[in-house]
């Protein structure tokens, strides 16, 4: 069971304090079907086995690899893809170890990477179950868009993918040229980032949609769409985004519960998250299409059997 920060470690944490996840008290009103995969999410753990670097956004509340167990029976998920998480830089050790614990055959992970990471240690992290680096302009910790290039050239020979979290939709408007050169897969975290006011017109949004139209190697990630919704729990303002993206590149999208929702911060509400994937089966009504979504492209992505 997850437990909380003590006090003490409480009143040290600076950056600030995320909020805790919420209990897996129920299960969804829809079936997952097997093999179902999340394929963003975290852990976070004893900060003195997995130290949190010093530049980093926030500070996590605990979140470790049994709760996260627990939610995926509850969910139905028997899959995972673990992001490790900007807190922890380019020190891997929690997603290895979580990997080597459950087995590649249930999960795998993406990884932060610095300057400092030789070719040796990215090969030792493919033979742990790493399959992509994330870069960030909005969390502090992971390299920013500047580092895109450099990364793709160095993750190209072990074939991984570059995963995309952008601070604003409109980057993607902005670097579209550039992503479209760079000879690595590209995954979009979050929709592309994209708020539900913006709407499917937005440059970003449209931008992020040629580029799927026009490279067979890019996905995007339905994932965290009520951090960027304006319409309260329902969050019907992001139906219109994931529809747009079902109907143009299904065999293209993934699924995400972004557990256990880091960088949120009173007064925001943590979702629950029986919840978000009863909202993602009523935006994805087709079974096939969600069969796709939540086993087919994420086997082919990470490399599950």
């Amino acid at each position: 069971m997850t437990t909380r920060l003590s006090p003490s470690a409480m009143a040290a944490a600076s950056p600030p304090l995320c909020l805790p996840p919420l209990p897996a008290v129920r299960a969804p009103r829809h079936r997952l079907p097997p093999g179902a995969t999340d394929c963003h999410c975290h852990v976070f753990e004893d900060p003195s086995r997995y130290p949190w670097g010093g530049e980093r956004s926030y500070t996590p509340q605990p979140a470790d690899r049994h709760a996260y167990a627990q939610l995926c029976r509850s969910l139905g998920l028997t899959r995972t893809v673990q992001v490790s998480a900007s807190i922890y830089g380019a020190d891997n050790r929690l997603t290895l170890d979580l990997i080597a614990e459950w087995g590649q055959e249930r999960a795998r992970g993406v990884a932060g990477i610095a300057a400092s990471t030789t070719q040796a240690d990215l090969h030792a992290l493919h033979d742990g179950g790493m399959r992509g680096v994330r870069v960030s302009t909005l969390v502090k910790g992971y390299g920013g868009s500047d580092a895109m290039a450099g990364i793709a050239a160095r993750i190209q020979p072990l074939g991984w993918h570059l995963q995309l979290h952008f601070e604003r939709a409109a980057e993607i408007a902005a670097l579209e040229a550039s992503l479209m050169r760079l000879p690595v897969p590209l995954v979009f975290d979050h929709l592309g980032c994209v708020r539900g006011n913006e709407g499917v017109d937005h440059p970003g949004f449209q931008a992020m949609l040629r580029i799927l139209q026009r490279r067979d190697d890019c996905l995007v990630k339905v994932s965290s769409w009520y951090r960027r919704s304006e319409a309260g729990p329902g969050h019907e303002d992001m139906r219109p985004l994931v529809q747009t993206l079902v109907d143009v590149r299904p065999d293209r999208l993934v699924f995400g519960t972004n557990w256990p929702h880091p960088a949120l911060f009173a007064p925001a509400q943590v979702p629950a998250d029986a919840d978000l994937v009863d909202q993602f089966c009523d935006w994805v009504p087709d079974v096939q299409v969600r069969q796709a979504i939540l086993v087919d492209n994420p086997a082919q992505l990470y490399g599950f059997a």
